[in-house]
């Protein structure tokens, strides 16, 4: 996919799938976006973990927060979405966005002006991110959609969610092939992590077992440019 092309042609060319009747667009840079909605749902930034860790001890490159609103940015320039719902664990913990740089701060507002914002609470970070515009929710029903961050235990049709960061592999000519994927079966999905320092859990962890009817899960794994369908049987752990 021309990250290049407008919003029009991005949605016209992409592969739609359907969640509880409504349309989406799976984008492999790991954001969802539901055209008839003009709605972006993005999960898991984990902004500020660089940070996070370095008051640990632990220091790591404090490069995340960047690159990951630099991803978000490009995906908002292109889709131009009216409502934006970020699905929880937007922060690494509930001091992150205290700790955010003003450029990264400015940055981040920019991308929030002028449209709806929401974010879903995480456990990472339940209460609403310090001075930051946008309203802090539980969870929020759009339509037919649900969108919270941890998937509910007893099924809800229509649930978009996060918190498992997951990821898919397959084996073919004797090569592995491990991605992070958008997790789903017609009328619920899992939203792979989109932070730059958030890791996975393989679709077939113990971890999922109730979440998905088995007879139509796929994953669609996120390539450099392009999104794979893989069905439940070409799925292998690890």
């Amino acid at each position: 996919m021309n990250f290049s092309l407008t919003r029009a042609t991005l949605i016209a060319e992409a592969d739609l799938i359907g969640i509880a009747g409504e349309r989406a667009v799976c984008d492999p840079r790991g954001v969802l976006y539901f055209p008839d909605l003009r709605l972006l749902a993005v999960s898991d930034l984990h902004l500020e973990k660089g940070s996070s860790f370095a008051r640990r001890g632990a220091l790591i490159p404090p490069y995340d927060t960047g690159a990951t609103l630099l991803r978000l940015q490009a995906a908002i320039a292109d889709y131009q979405p009216a409502i934006v719902i970020s699905l929880g664990d937007s922060f690494h913990d509930g001091g992150g966005a205290e700790r955010m740089h003003a450029s990264f701060r400015d940055r981040l507002e920019s991308l929030m002006a002028g449209r709806d914002w929401f974010w879903i609470a995480g456990n990472h970070d339940p209460d609403a991110p310090a001075d930051l515009p946008g309203e802090t929710v539980r969870e929020l029903a759009i339509g037919s959609l649900l969108f919270r961050h941890e998937p509910s235990k007893v099924r809800v049709e229509g649930e978009i969610s996060g918190h498992f960061h997951p990821c898919a592999r397959i084996v073919q000519r004797g090569r592995s092939v491990r991605r992070r994927c958008f997790a789903a079966d017609g009328g619920r999905m899992i939203m792979p992590a989109f932070g730059a320092y958030t890791g996975s859990l393989n679709v077939l962890d113990r971890a999922y077992a109730g979440l998905f009817r088995r007879e139509t899960l796929m994953a669609y794994m996120l390539g450099a440019e392009r999104i794979f369908a893989i069905p439940h049987a070409m799925l292998r752990p690890g």
